[in-house]
């Protein structure tokens, strides 16, 4: 694929993002539907060239359907197959890496996760990028960031330094924002040993399911500790993605072809031949760390710079696509003059537990104490606690819908939801009841008769699809509507 990279770094943006994976992208894309300039950097010659993060889960899938690109995700991704057990070149039988959530009206995409290598959803949220006036400047390494009252200043080993408003630094666990905001992580190891993930080309092995190969001494789901080997078809490609895991701690991973095929031969049926390239390789020691900070002035820590996950349950990426959408909408208002500053404050306070929450979850799952299934979709995931989340009415059920909840899905009187919040618009939604709503410009304004996902009310649903505002009518809307950029007239 051809990039149409920023070839001439622009001297100033509204919003400096650092890093051009999934996280930065996003966060880039969804700034630019919101009209802010937004200039991405990289330090590398291009996009990352490997499967690493290949699963995205069903809230995510509602992410990227808002933003624009799930149809072609899923154009060039697939489900996730069947697991295949194998021992001494015998298959001995099936497992199920996900317990079954079913699809329901509400949450249209529930199931198990939706495989596309990191690479290729890179690329297309690139190219979506693109197509709404964004860009990346390759090959630009960041130096030094300084900030003032005003805005920040960023250096790099070549070409003119940028002025921002802010910065997003969306640069990995390894952050070069992080350290030089000297910006701390918490943490612990997940797994003493090391880990090995790559990208190859294997003969010998069908493409109809996910091959694992483990220890004499584990189960199937037992996560991925010890000697664990799994070989992935990855859809639409000729590769499989190949993750492995050592039982010792001092083992040092051989990422070269002569390695991965001994590797290979050492724990399948497999002959080293049969691995015939290795694309992409890269091992690493699973941890589980969260900056102490998301935040310190007009720099956002977002993504692996904010948390570092292990691979296991495909949180990672997830979490970090989801932080791009939180924090885009506000940027977008307060850079607007429609929003106080302030709002910026609600992005640690409603990102950071949820990191923390998915970091738990991860380990679980790597340990084999957790199996994927409804808590690793992220459907459920939402910020009651949340200054931006008020909720008026009183005597509500245990189950009611409440602000801070992820807006359902659902089509009545002819209105599918999602539809109508599509876009980096606020919706106001009346459910089952005539009372009137006060004239919002730039919202969205919906009527739809009683539907049980979200019982009787009004609604008012923020960019990134969680209720901000909820109440038995608009009477109490006005104090909230100023503290995150709306206006209210005429009621």
């Amino acid at each position: 694929m051809e990039f149409n990279d920023v070839k001439e770094t622009a001297g100033v943006a509204d919003v400096l993002v650092v890093g051009a994976g999934p996280t930065g992208l996003a966060l880039a894309l969804d700034l630019a539907r919101h009209g802010v300039r937004a200039l991405v950097v990289e330090r590398s010659a291009a996009l990352f060239p490997g499967s690493r993060g290949k699963g995205i889960q069903p809230r995510t899938q509602e992410v990227f359907d808002d933003l624009g690109v799930l149809d072609a995700l899923r154009a060039k991704g697939g489900t996730y197959p069947v697991g295949m057990v194998w021992k001494d070149g015998r298959r001995l039988g099936e497992h199920r890496m996900f317990d079954e959530v079913p699809a329901t009206e509400a949450e249209p995409y529930a199931g198990s996760a939706l495989m596309v290598p990191q690479w290729r959803t890179q690329e297309i949220l690139h190219a979506r990028l693109v197509e709404l006036g964004g860009g990346v400047a390759f090959g630009r390494e960041l130096t030094g960031l300084a900030q003032d009252a005003d805005g920040v200043t960023a250096s790099f080993a070549d070409g003119a330094p940028v002025r921002a408003r802010y910065a997003v630094a969306a640069d990995g666990g390894r952050s070069v924002v992080r350290r030089a905001l000297g910006i701390g992580m918490t943490g612990e190891s997940v797994d003493p040993a090391p880990a090995l993930v790559a990208d190859v080309r294997v003969t010998g092995l069908d493409r109809d399911n996910w091959h694992f190969f483990p220890p004499a001494d584990a189960t199937p789901g037992g996560g991925m500790r010890g000697d664990f080997l799994g070989i992935c078809p990855l859809p639409h490609t000729e590769d499989f993605q190949l993750a492995a895991g050592y039982a010792d701690p001092s083992a040092e991973p051989d990422l070269t072809l002569a390695g991965i095929r001994k590797l290979v031969a050492t724990r399948t049926h497999l002959a080293e031949d049969d691995v015939t390239e290795v694309r992409w390789a890269s091992d690493f020691r699973p941890r589980a760390a969260l900056a102490d900070r998301f935040r310190q002035g007009r720099v956002f820590l977002a993504g692996d710079a904010a948390h570092v996950h292990s691979p296991a349950g495909g949180q990672g990426l997830n979490t970090s696509v989801q932080d791009a959408y939180n924090l885009a909408w506000k940027l977008a208002a307060v850079l607007r003059g429609d929003a106080p500053a302030a709002l910026l404050d609600s992005y640690e306070e409603e990102r950071r537990p949820v990191a923390a929450q998915m970091l738990g979850l991860s380990t679980g799952v790597h340990r084999g104490e957790v199996r994927r299934g409804a808590a690793t979709q992220q459907l459920g995931l939402g910020y009651r606690g949340s200054p931006l989340a008020v909720e008026t009415r009183t005597d509500l059920p245990g189950d009611a819908l409440r602000a801070g909840d992820r807006a359902p899905d659902g089509t009545r009187g002819g209105v599918r939801l999602f539809d109508a919040f599509r876009g980096p618009h606020w919706t106001l939604l009346t459910v089952g009841t005539d009372a009137g709503v006060p004239e919002l410009p730039g919202v969205r304004t919906v009527r739809i008769p009683a539907y049980e996902a979200y019982g009787t009310g009004v609604f008012l649903v923020r960019p990134d699809g969680y209720v901000g505002w909820a109440g038995a009518s608009a009477a109490e809307l006005a104090p909230y509507a100023p503290l995150v950029g709306l206006a209210v007239r005429g009621f």
